[in-house]
């Protein structure tokens, strides 16, 4: 007999095939965790984009604690970038990660391939040898910067039924900069990353998607150009799609401070940039919101703006900022907000949602601590941010992958 549960079940597009599943399978034992009245169930959070660090990098986080931090952010499934050590460019590179992946993680981990050996842009990586099992092929962290190597991997990308997943950054663009080439590098006396080094690679990228019909994602994307040429894209009929991080839909780079957790890449961006993502996540333009959730050691983000290593942590605190800052104004409908986290990014990556879902309590009030977070890394821009919604419980298959209460 299906058991009933009293949360209120918010579904998004999944109608009532979801609450219909988690009906279905829900264990006593978890239904006994939070059978309450205040308290949301949503379908299991999906994040395509998250660096777990493991293997050759665990003093910044493991598989283990990163599966964790994201049970306790109400994530199921995610997707590791494969800037490791060694890179996954082999199937025996590939291996030792699902290894760990089997032996460590508590929810649904799913890795990328590189696009080039070493992640160096120079020769194409074993595509056809990782491809049953990697979800797709990215270089992230670093733009593949000849455009005969970009095009060499998605013919071969689309020959394999994978997708490209891309990090755009001109590296002659760069000149050094650490944040945005804005108004407080002005004012600060810091070097600025030009808008021009990701979009520019973006409009390279889609001339190369009209030749060879690869389907393409675009990662974390930060400026206005970047939203307007991947809407003509998709007007154009291009197999496009793209992200952008929470972070960069409720700061600008008026929010930064001479702190190391403000560092990140691509940097936060100007108002209107801000602006253009917001419009780009209502009209559509914009499919999905991941995290690039990037853990550092304490000491790797100390050195301040200019010499802290790039990247946040992200992914306990997406969906209390998301809930807070754009559901609760009426900005961002709830429906629109589980499309951006759960139904888009699953569908678009082929990742199917069992019974997976998280129990929130959205009338729980606090100030966002990193010394509460599961992840290894704590350098959150979010810092003493006050937020609506607490996970209280995270269920992936059926067995409960994190409890607070």
């Amino acid at each position: 007999m299906t058991k009933q549960i009293s949360a209120t079940v918010i579904s998004g597009s999944l109608g009532t095939t979801f609450a219909d599943s988690i009906g279905a399978s829900i264990s006593d034992a978890a239904l006994s965790v939070f059978n309450s009245p205040k308290y949301a169930v949503f379908p299991g959070f999906c994040d395509v984009h998250v660096h777990f660090r493991e293997p050759g990098f665990s003093y910044k986080e493991t598989m283990e604690s990163g599966s964790k931090s994201s049970a306790r952010g109400g994530y199921t499934a995610v997707c590791t970038m494969p800037n490791l050590n060694p890179v996954p460019d082999s199937v025996d590179h590939l291996r030792q990660q699902l290894d760990i992946i089997e032996s460590s993680a508590c929810i649904h981990v799913y890795p990328y391939g590189a696009i080039t050996v070493g992640e160096k842009g120079e020769v194409l990586a074993d595509l056809e040898g990782m491809a049953p099992d990697a979800i797709a092929f990215s270089d992230d962290g670093r733009g593949v910067q000849s455009d005969e190597m970009m095009k060499q991997a998605m013919l071969r990308a689309k020959a394999l039924g994978k997708m490209i997943v891309a990090h755009c950054e001109v590296n002659d663009l760069l000149k050094g900069g650490y944040i945005h080439d804005g108004d407080y590098a002005a004012a600060h006396g810091h070097r600025g990353i030009c808008s021009e080094s990701e979009w520019a690679q973006i409009a390279r990228d889609l001339e190369l998607i009209r030749e060879t019909g690869c389907s393409y994602h675009v990662c974390h994307i930060s400026t206005k150009e970047s939203v307007e040429l991947i809407r003509k894209a998709k007007a154009e009929g291009l197999d496009v799609t793209c992200e952008t991080g929470p972070h960069y839909l409720v700061m600008d780079d008026s929010n930064l401070q001479e702190d190391g957790r403000f560092k990140m890449n691509p940097p936060l961006r100007g108002k209107e940039d801000r602006e253009a993502l917001l419009a780009g996540i209502l009209d559509g333009t914009i499919d999905m919101i991941a995290t690039d959730h990037a853990p550092h050691s304490a000491e790797e983000k100390s050195r301040g703006l200019e010499k802290s290593a790039f990247g946040v942590v992200g992914i306990e605190t997406a969906f209390p900022i998301l809930y807070t800052y754009l559901v609760k104004p009426g900005i961002l409908t709830m429906d629109r907000l589980i499309d951006l986290l759960v139904i888009n990014p699953r569908n678009r990556f082929g990742i199917s949602l069992g019974c997976d879902y998280s129990v929130w309590d959205l009338e729980a009030e606090y100030a966002v601590d990193p010394e509460e977070f599961l992840s290894m890394g704590k350098a959150t821009p979010f810092t003493g941010w006050k937020v609506n919604g607490r996970c209280m419980a995270t269920v992936c298959d059926g067995k409960i992958v994190y409890n607070s209460l």
